[in-house]
């Protein structure tokens, strides 16, 4: 019995210090020059001063959800990172269950255009509270013509940031020719059709300044 009791309790400090390491990482500024975070309202109130000043170079942060929903924290959010000297881009999360015109309409109506921010990333995710799964081109076609929408109210092209079930099902990165931010904590993730230009390199990392872990993201160098 005190021999399991000794193993448990090395094993639970290794967990420990596992878990501390987790929560730190990030891929070295000497590989990926260019880091920063994304967030959304369930990230609460962000301090972006502090995250400035903790190593992040830009930010992302949510601004609608399919075609009726708007992030209470963006524009907060989107003050604030400006204030704080990084740079900024608005992210919409896709909706299965809902025409993408109608997606691309409450985008542009919630972000002003921003000649100085980054381009928009719409996030292609399947989401529990729609089980709506439509055909493949139908799909491609609907994001192709949200995405157009988008690209003429900001200037710039869309990035796709696709997971990696979501990919697997749809191959969108395949179909629609834009630049992709990819998702895999701690590997650098394989499995869109082109090089990815993000990569959302960690979920759990802890920073000043966010209460509670956050999305951190590199730029391909």
């Amino acid at each position: 019995m005190r021999r399991f009791l000794l193993i448990f309790a090395v094993l639970a400090v290794l967990g420990a210090f596992a878990w501390r390491q987790a929560v730190q990482w990030r891929p070295a500024s000497e590989t990926y020059a260019v880091q920063g975070v994304d967030v959304g309202e369930a990230d609460g109130v962000v301090e972006w001063n502090v995250v400035a000043g903790g190593g992040a170079d830009f930010a992302y942060a949510n601004a609608t959800y399919g075609a009726r929903h708007r992030d209470a924290r963006f524009e907060d959010n989107w003050q604030g990172m400006a204030g704080a000297g990084l740079r900024r881009g608005a992210v919409h999360v896709w909706s299965l269950c809902e025409p993408g015109v109608d997606q691309a309409n409450a985008f542009n109506t919630m972000v002003p255009r921003t000649d100085n921010a980054l381009p928009v990333a719409i996030d292609f995710h399947f989401d529990e509270g729609c089980t709506m799964r439509p055909e493949r081109q139908a799909l491609i076609d609907d994001v192709k013509q949200a995405a157009t929408l988008i690209e003429a109210h900001t200037g710039k092209p869309v990035l796709l940031r696709v997971s990696r079930d979501f990919e697997n099902e749809y191959e969108l990165t395949a179909a629609v020719p834009r630049p992709a931010w990819a998702i895999g904590n701690f590997f650098k993730p394989d499995y869109t059709a082109r090089a990815w230009r993000m990569w959302r390199a960690s979920d759990v990392r802890r920073i000043d300044g966010v209460i509670g872990p956050v999305n951190w993201n590199v730029a391909a160098s």
